[in-house]
């Protein structure tokens, strides 16, 4: 595995935990809805981008877009924690 694959790799597992605990509290707490449900699929799929073909390929400012689509979401699912 690459140098910048496994950076993108270690991005991810810091933010992973944060996002499956609060998809978790959110359903356990009956707190879910559309907005919950888009704000986790648009972490996922904009994670998936990042790490796969953004990141290895070295696209700085695409990657860093969609790197703040991810942490958008994540706001989105913990906004509804509150």
């Amino acid at each position: 595995m690459s140098f910048e694959l496994m950076r993108a790799q270690a991005n991810l597992f810091e933010t992973l935990p944060v996002f499956a605990a609060a998809v978790l509290i959110v359903y356990v707490t009956g707190r879910e809805n559309v907005l919950t449900h888009y704000g986790a699929l648009a972490y996922f799929v904009a994670r998936v981008l990042y790490v796969l073909p953004l990141y290895a390929a070295g696209v700085p400012f695409v990657r860093s877009l969609v790197w703040l689509v991810s942490i958008v979401g994540i706001v989105q699912v913990l906004v509804h924690i509150i």
